[in-house]
C-alpha cells in the first residue's frame, strides 16, 4: 500500500499533515509550552514569548503586499489572519506604551523570521509552508493558549494580552480550515516541489521547537 508521501491520490492538504506530525507533537510538547499551559510559569514568560511571536508574523504579513499577485502564495493572503496589530496591542498591554524599549528576538527567531523573508523572496510556495505551519495553527491549538491565559493571569475573555488568538473576522473558523485545505489541494506545484514544500512545513515546526528550547533555557522551573 502506498505511504501518504508516495501515493499521487492523497490530497496535499492530507500529505503536508501526516508528514509533519511528528515535528507538531515535538514543538507542542516542548518543556516551555507545558510549563507555560500549566500555569508553571508567570506572566514575564508568557509577555517574552508574545514578542517572539510578534517578529515572526512581521515576517510573515510584511511580505503579503509583495505576494498579493503572486499565483500560488496570493490566494492564500487574506486579511483577516494578520496577526501583528494584534500582538501589538497585546504588548502594548503587557508592558505598557514603551513596549518597544529592550525587544529582543532569541536567535532562534532571528533564524526562523529570516528564513521566511527569505522563502517570500525567492520561493513562494516555501512562504505557503510557513503560512499554513503558523496560522492554521493559530486556529485551533491556539485557542487552548488563550483560554489558559485568560485563567491563568485574569485577562479580559477575548480582549487585550490574548487578542492574537481572536480572529474576530473569521465567524467559523472549521469553514474557514476547510476552504484553506482546499487552497492546498489546488496549488500548482508539481509532484517535487510538493515534496519540498513538505520539507520546508517539517523546518517550519523545527524553527517553533528551537524557539520553545530558548525560552525554556531563559524561563527555566526551579528544581
Amino acid at each position: 500500500m502506498d505511504s501518504p508521501d508516495t501515493n499521487p491520490l492523497t490530497p496535499f492538504s492530507t500529505l503536508i499533515r501526516t508528514a509533519s506530525h511528528a515535528q507538531h507533537t515535538e514543538a507542542e510538547n516542548s518543556s516551555f509550552m507545558s510549563d507555560l499551559l500549566g500555569g508553571r510559569l508567570g506572566i514575564t514568560a508568557y509577555r517574552r514569548y508574545t514578542e517572539q511571536l510578534w517578529f515572526v508574523y512581521r515576517a510573515l504579513e510584511a511580505a503579503a503586499p509583495l505576494l498579493a499577485e503572486d499565483p500560488v502564495a496570493g490566494p492564500f493572503l487574506h486579511p483577516e489572519l494578520a496577526r501583528t496589530g494584534q500582538l501589538e496591542r497585546d504588548l502594548a498591554h503587557l508592558g505598557g506604551p514603551e513596549w518597544r524599549t529592550g525587544l529582543a528576538a532569541l536567535p532562534a527567531t532571528e533564524a526562523y523570521a529570516a528564513r521566511i523573508e527569505e522563502c517570500a523572496r525567492d520561493w513562494p510556495a516555501g512562504y505557503v509552508a510557513h503560512h499554513y505551519t503558523r496560522y492554521l495553527g493559530d486556529l485551533s491549538g491556539g485557542q487552548a493558549i488563550r483560554g489558559t491565559a485568560e485563567k491563568t493571569w485574569g485577562f479580559e475573555r477575548k480582549g487585550d494580552g490574548v487578542r492574537f488568538y481572536v480572529f474576530e473576522g473569521i465567524g467559523n473558523p472549521a469553514a474557514f480550515k476547510r476552504r484553506y485545505r482546499e487552497l492546498l489541494d489546488a496549488l500548482p506545484l508539481d509532484d517535487l516541489e510538493k515534496q519540498q514544500v513538505v520539507a520546508e512545513c517539517r523546518r517550519a515546526f523545527a524553527f517553533n521547537t528551537a524557539v520553545f528550547r530558548q525560552l525554556g533555557e531563559e524561563f527555566p522551573l526551579s528544581a
